[in-house]
Protein backbone atom coordinates (compact mmCIF):
# COMPACT_ATOMS: atom_id res chain seq x y z
CA UNK A 1 0.00 0.00 0.00
CA UNK A 2 1.31 3.48 -1.03
CA UNK A 3 2.38 5.86 2.28
CA UNK A 4 0.57 8.75 0.19
CA UNK A 5 -3.15 8.12 -0.54
CA UNK A 6 -3.90 10.59 -3.59
CA UNK A 7 -1.89 13.33 -5.92
CA UNK A 8 -4.28 16.08 -4.08
CA UNK A 9 -3.26 19.41 -5.64
CA UNK A 10 -1.13 21.35 -7.90
CA UNK A 11 0.26 24.78 -7.82
CA UNK A 12 0.92 26.70 -10.92
CA UNK A 13 2.70 29.81 -10.92
CA UNK A 14 0.98 31.73 -14.37
CA UNK A 15 1.16 35.35 -15.55
CA UNK A 16 -2.22 35.79 -16.71
CA UNK A 17 -5.03 35.23 -14.18
CA UNK A 18 -7.72 36.00 -16.71
CA UNK A 19 -6.34 33.61 -19.27
CA UNK A 20 -6.45 30.87 -16.96
CA UNK A 21 -9.90 31.69 -15.20
CA UNK A 22 -11.27 31.59 -18.85
CA UNK A 23 -9.20 28.09 -19.55
CA UNK A 24 -10.15 26.73 -16.15
CA UNK A 25 -13.78 27.14 -16.28
CA UNK A 26 -15.01 27.45 -20.01
CA UNK A 27 -12.15 25.02 -21.53
CA UNK A 28 -11.95 22.69 -18.75
CA UNK A 29 -15.34 22.82 -16.71
CA UNK A 30 -13.58 23.42 -13.16
CA UNK A 31 -14.94 25.55 -10.85
CA UNK A 32 -13.52 29.07 -9.51
CA UNK A 33 -13.15 29.48 -5.97
CA UNK A 34 -11.45 31.10 -2.84
CA UNK A 35 -10.59 34.36 -5.37
CA UNK A 36 -7.65 36.41 -3.97
CA UNK A 37 -8.01 39.60 -6.03
CA UNK A 38 -4.34 40.06 -7.84
CA UNK A 39 -3.19 36.97 -5.97
CA UNK A 40 -4.32 34.71 -7.93
CA UNK A 41 -7.81 32.17 -7.75
CA UNK A 42 -8.25 28.34 -7.26
CA UNK A 43 -10.24 25.92 -9.33
CA UNK A 44 -12.13 23.06 -8.00
CA UNK A 45 -13.24 19.51 -9.84
CA UNK A 46 -15.03 17.10 -7.23
CA UNK A 47 -15.31 17.29 -3.57
CA UNK A 48 -12.02 18.56 -2.47
CA UNK A 49 -12.05 22.25 -1.60
CA UNK A 50 -9.81 22.76 -4.65
CA UNK A 51 -7.60 20.92 -7.06
CA UNK A 52 -5.60 23.70 -8.52
CA UNK A 53 -3.81 26.61 -6.98
CA UNK A 54 -3.40 29.20 -9.28
CA UNK A 55 -0.95 32.47 -8.13
CA UNK A 56 0.51 35.05 -9.91
CA UNK A 57 3.78 35.38 -11.24
CA UNK A 58 5.89 35.32 -14.04
CA UNK A 59 7.29 31.84 -14.20
CA UNK A 60 4.65 29.97 -16.39
CA UNK A 61 5.27 26.73 -14.57
CA UNK A 62 4.90 24.33 -11.82
CA UNK A 63 5.08 25.76 -8.27
CA UNK A 64 4.21 22.73 -6.33
CA UNK A 65 2.93 19.43 -6.13
CA UNK A 66 0.84 18.25 -3.05
CA UNK A 67 0.16 14.99 -2.35
CA UNK A 68 -2.27 13.84 0.62
CA UNK A 69 -1.24 11.07 3.37
CA UNK A 70 -3.91 9.73 5.72
CA UNK A 71 -2.99 11.67 8.97
CA UNK A 72 -0.54 13.31 11.23
CA UNK A 73 1.06 10.37 12.12
CA UNK A 74 1.62 9.43 8.41
CA UNK A 75 2.55 12.75 7.55
CA UNK A 76 5.62 12.63 10.67
CA UNK A 77 6.50 9.30 8.90
CA UNK A 78 7.56 11.04 5.32
CA UNK A 79 9.14 13.42 7.14
CA UNK A 80 11.43 10.57 9.02
CA UNK A 81 12.09 9.09 5.63
CA UNK A 82 13.26 12.40 3.80
CA UNK A 83 15.60 13.26 6.33
CA UNK A 84 16.94 9.83 6.81
CA UNK A 85 17.92 10.12 3.20
CA UNK A 86 19.59 13.71 3.76
CA UNK A 87 16.61 15.82 2.35
CA UNK A 88 15.43 18.98 4.07
CA UNK A 89 12.13 18.95 5.32
CA UNK A 90 10.49 22.26 6.14
CA UNK A 91 7.28 22.65 8.16
CA UNK A 92 4.67 24.37 6.62
CA UNK A 93 2.82 27.00 8.75
CA UNK A 94 -0.27 27.87 10.10
CA UNK A 95 -1.08 30.29 7.53
CA UNK A 96 0.08 27.94 4.46
CA UNK A 97 -1.64 25.24 5.45
CA UNK A 98 -4.96 27.60 5.41
CA UNK A 99 -4.41 28.74 2.34
CA UNK A 100 -4.22 25.00 1.33
CA UNK A 101 -7.32 24.29 3.48
CA UNK A 102 -5.57 21.29 4.95
CA UNK A 103 -4.79 20.42 8.33
CA UNK A 104 -0.95 20.50 8.54
CA UNK A 105 1.85 20.17 5.45
CA UNK A 106 5.36 19.80 4.84
CA UNK A 107 7.55 21.35 2.34
CA UNK A 108 10.68 19.72 0.59
CA UNK A 109 11.50 19.66 -3.20
CA UNK A 110 12.75 16.20 -5.38
CA UNK A 111 15.47 14.77 -7.15
CA UNK A 112 14.92 16.97 -9.71
CA UNK A 113 14.11 20.19 -8.11
CA UNK A 114 10.52 19.82 -8.36
CA UNK A 115 8.94 21.46 -5.34
CA UNK A 116 6.58 18.88 -3.57
CA UNK A 117 4.17 19.27 -0.68
CA UNK A 118 2.63 16.59 1.69
CA UNK A 119 -0.33 17.30 3.51
CA UNK A 120 -3.18 16.04 5.56
CA UNK A 121 -6.53 16.49 6.60
CA UNK A 122 -8.78 18.19 3.78
CA UNK A 123 -11.40 20.59 4.84
CA UNK A 124 -14.08 19.20 2.62
CA UNK A 125 -16.46 21.73 1.78
CA UNK A 126 -20.47 21.14 2.66
CA UNK A 127 -21.06 22.34 -1.17
CA UNK A 128 -21.74 19.47 -4.15
CA UNK A 129 -19.36 20.46 -7.51
CA UNK A 130 -21.25 21.12 -10.31
CA UNK A 131 -19.74 21.67 -13.27
CA UNK A 132 -20.81 24.42 -15.83
CA UNK A 133 -19.85 22.29 -19.11
CA UNK A 134 -18.96 18.89 -18.09
CA UNK A 135 -21.90 16.80 -17.61
CA UNK A 136 -21.40 14.52 -14.39
CA UNK A 137 -18.51 15.83 -13.36
CA UNK A 138 -14.69 14.34 -13.02
CA UNK A 139 -13.15 10.90 -11.95
CA UNK A 140 -11.21 12.12 -9.00
CA UNK A 141 -12.20 12.04 -5.39
CA UNK A 142 -10.75 9.13 -3.89
CA UNK A 143 -8.20 8.78 -7.05
CA UNK A 144 -7.08 12.12 -6.81
CA UNK A 145 -7.23 14.76 -9.08
CA UNK A 146 -6.04 12.83 -12.30
CA UNK A 147 -2.43 13.04 -13.02
CA UNK A 148 1.14 14.92 -13.86
CA UNK A 149 4.02 14.23 -15.80
CA UNK A 150 7.12 16.51 -14.44
CA UNK A 151 10.72 16.68 -15.83
CA UNK A 152 13.73 13.95 -14.06
CA UNK A 153 17.39 14.48 -14.55
CA UNK A 154 17.52 10.81 -13.33
CA UNK A 155 14.96 8.90 -13.69
CA UNK A 156 16.03 5.62 -12.39
CA UNK A 157 16.87 7.92 -9.00
CA UNK A 158 13.75 9.26 -9.37
CA UNK A 159 11.58 6.35 -9.86
CA UNK A 160 14.19 4.90 -6.36
CA UNK A 161 13.33 8.21 -4.59
CA UNK A 162 9.40 8.12 -4.55
CA UNK A 163 9.12 4.43 -4.27
CA UNK A 164 10.71 4.47 -1.05
CA UNK A 165 9.36 7.85 0.50
CA UNK A 166 6.03 7.69 -0.92
CA UNK A 167 5.39 3.82 -1.62
CA UNK A 168 4.46 4.47 -4.97
CA UNK A 169 4.05 2.00 -7.57
CA UNK A 170 5.81 1.10 -10.73
CA UNK A 171 2.54 0.79 -13.57
CA UNK A 172 4.53 1.06 -16.53
CA UNK A 173 7.38 2.48 -18.44
CA UNK A 174 6.70 3.64 -22.30
CA UNK A 175 10.18 4.16 -24.50
CA UNK A 176 10.19 4.59 -28.19
CA UNK A 177 10.77 7.79 -31.02
CA UNK A 178 8.13 9.66 -31.76
CA UNK A 179 8.43 11.63 -34.65
CA UNK A 180 11.81 12.18 -34.33
CA UNK A 181 11.84 12.51 -30.75
CA UNK A 182 13.45 9.77 -27.77
CA UNK A 183 10.49 9.36 -25.56
CA UNK A 184 11.22 7.67 -21.78
CA UNK A 185 8.68 7.58 -19.17
CA UNK A 186 7.75 5.98 -15.83
CA UNK A 187 4.67 6.09 -14.93
CA UNK A 188 3.87 5.65 -11.19
CA UNK A 189 0.85 4.88 -9.37
CA UNK A 190 -0.74 5.58 -5.71
CA UNK A 191 -4.05 3.88 -5.84
CA UNK A 192 -6.29 2.69 -8.40
CA UNK A 193 -4.91 5.49 -10.65
CA UNK A 194 -3.27 3.58 -13.37
CA UNK A 195 -0.49 6.64 -12.60
CA UNK A 196 -0.66 9.49 -10.51
CA UNK A 197 2.93 10.55 -11.16
CA UNK A 198 5.29 10.54 -14.52
CA UNK A 199 8.16 11.62 -15.12
CA UNK A 200 11.22 11.93 -17.83
CA UNK A 201 13.87 14.48 -19.22
CA UNK A 202 14.36 16.56 -21.57
CA UNK A 203 11.92 18.90 -20.84
CA UNK A 204 11.64 22.56 -20.90
CA UNK A 205 10.06 23.55 -17.53
CA UNK A 206 8.98 21.61 -14.55
CA UNK A 207 6.27 20.41 -15.74
CA UNK A 208 4.89 18.66 -19.49
CA UNK A 209 0.89 18.02 -18.88
CA UNK A 210 -1.35 17.38 -16.19
CA UNK A 211 -4.78 15.36 -16.77
CA UNK A 212 -8.07 15.46 -16.00
CA UNK A 213 -10.19 12.70 -16.79
CA UNK A 214 -13.93 12.93 -17.77
CA UNK A 215 -16.48 10.12 -17.43
CA UNK A 216 -17.35 9.88 -20.79
CA UNK A 217 -15.93 10.01 -23.96
CA UNK A 218 -18.41 12.23 -25.27
CA UNK A 219 -17.03 14.95 -23.01
CA UNK A 220 -13.69 14.85 -24.50
CA UNK A 221 -14.94 15.45 -28.38
CA UNK A 222 -17.03 18.26 -26.50
CA UNK A 223 -13.89 19.55 -24.39
CA UNK A 224 -11.97 19.46 -28.02
CA UNK A 225 -14.76 21.30 -29.55
CA UNK A 226 -14.87 24.27 -27.07
CA UNK A 227 -10.97 24.37 -27.05
CA UNK A 228 -11.27 24.30 -31.27
CA UNK A 229 -13.50 27.00 -31.28
CA UNK A 230 -11.92 29.23 -27.87
CA UNK A 231 -8.73 29.61 -30.45
CA UNK A 232 -6.86 27.16 -28.46
CA UNK A 233 -3.49 25.81 -29.79
CA UNK A 234 -3.85 21.51 -30.12
CA UNK A 235 -0.42 20.16 -29.20
CA UNK A 236 -1.46 16.43 -29.99
CA UNK A 237 -4.88 14.95 -31.16
CA UNK A 238 -7.21 12.35 -30.27
CA UNK A 239 -5.98 9.39 -29.44
CA UNK A 240 -5.64 6.44 -27.22
CA UNK A 241 -2.57 5.31 -25.41
CA UNK A 242 -1.65 1.55 -24.86
CA UNK A 243 -0.91 1.85 -21.23
CA UNK A 244 -3.62 2.96 -19.32
CA UNK A 245 -6.23 3.09 -22.10
CA UNK A 246 -6.92 6.76 -22.02
CA UNK A 247 -8.89 8.18 -24.66
CA UNK A 248 -7.48 11.85 -24.80
CA UNK A 249 -6.29 14.92 -26.36
CA UNK A 250 -3.19 17.71 -25.58
CA UNK A 251 -3.71 21.35 -25.59
CA UNK A 252 -1.50 24.22 -24.61
CA UNK A 253 -2.53 25.93 -21.10
CA UNK A 254 -2.40 30.10 -21.02
CA UNK A 255 0.95 29.33 -19.53
CA UNK A 256 2.46 27.29 -22.35
CA UNK A 257 2.98 23.71 -20.62
CA UNK A 258 0.39 20.76 -22.02
CA UNK A 259 -3.14 19.59 -20.31
CA UNK A 260 -4.83 16.34 -21.55
CA UNK A 261 -8.01 15.84 -21.00
CA UNK A 262 -9.25 12.63 -21.21
CA UNK A 263 -11.80 9.48 -20.48
CA UNK A 264 -11.81 5.37 -20.43
CA UNK A 265 -8.89 5.02 -18.48
CA UNK A 266 -8.04 1.33 -17.02
CA UNK A 267 -7.61 1.13 -13.53
CA UNK A 268 -4.96 -0.82 -11.17
CA UNK A 269 -6.00 -3.99 -9.35
CA UNK A 270 -3.92 -6.51 -7.49
CA UNK A 271 -1.68 -8.69 -9.01
CA UNK A 272 -0.40 -5.55 -11.18
CA UNK A 273 2.48 -6.39 -13.90
CA UNK A 274 4.12 -3.64 -15.13
CA UNK A 275 5.61 -3.83 -18.51
CA UNK A 276 7.03 -1.34 -20.70
CA UNK A 277 5.34 -0.39 -23.89
CA UNK A 278 7.28 0.82 -27.67
CA UNK A 279 4.49 3.50 -28.83
CA UNK A 280 3.10 6.59 -27.21
CA UNK A 281 -0.46 5.83 -28.30
CA UNK A 282 -2.13 2.70 -30.29
CA UNK A 283 -4.06 5.32 -32.63
CA UNK A 284 -4.29 9.20 -32.70
CA UNK A 285 -1.96 11.67 -31.04
CA UNK A 286 -0.88 13.03 -33.69
CA UNK A 287 1.13 16.65 -33.75
CA UNK A 288 -2.09 19.04 -35.97
CA UNK A 289 1.09 19.77 -38.26
CA UNK A 290 0.42 16.42 -39.15
CA UNK A 291 -2.94 16.70 -40.50
CA UNK A 292 -2.31 19.84 -42.17
CA UNK A 293 0.36 18.58 -44.25
CA UNK A 294 -2.30 15.33 -44.90
CA UNK A 295 -5.11 18.07 -45.80
CA UNK A 296 -2.40 19.96 -48.25
CA UNK A 297 -1.64 16.52 -49.96
CA UNK A 298 -5.32 15.59 -50.71
CA UNK A 299 -6.27 19.50 -52.08
CA UNK A 300 -3.32 19.25 -53.74
CA UNK A 301 -4.00 15.69 -55.47
CA UNK A 302 -7.97 16.88 -56.04
CA UNK A 303 -7.22 20.15 -57.92
CA UNK A 304 -4.60 18.25 -60.30
CA UNK A 305 -7.41 15.98 -60.91
CA UNK A 306 -9.74 19.56 -62.08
Amino acid sequence: MSAVKQLGYLVFEVSDLAAWQDFGTKILGLQVVDEQGDAGFSLRMDSYPQRFFIEHGPADDLAAIGWEVEGAAELEQIAERLRGVGHAVVQGTAEQAARRNVEALIQFSDPAGNPVEVFHGPKLPDEAFVSEVVEGGFVADEQGFGHVVVVSKDDAAHEAFYAKIFGLKLSDYIRCEYFGHKIDVTFMHANARHHSLAFGGGQLKRIHHFMVQAKTMDEVGKCYDRFLFSGGMVHQTLGRHPNDRMFSFYGYTPSGFHFEFGAGAIEIEDGWQSTTYGKVSEWGHHPPQLLTKAYRRAKEARDKKG
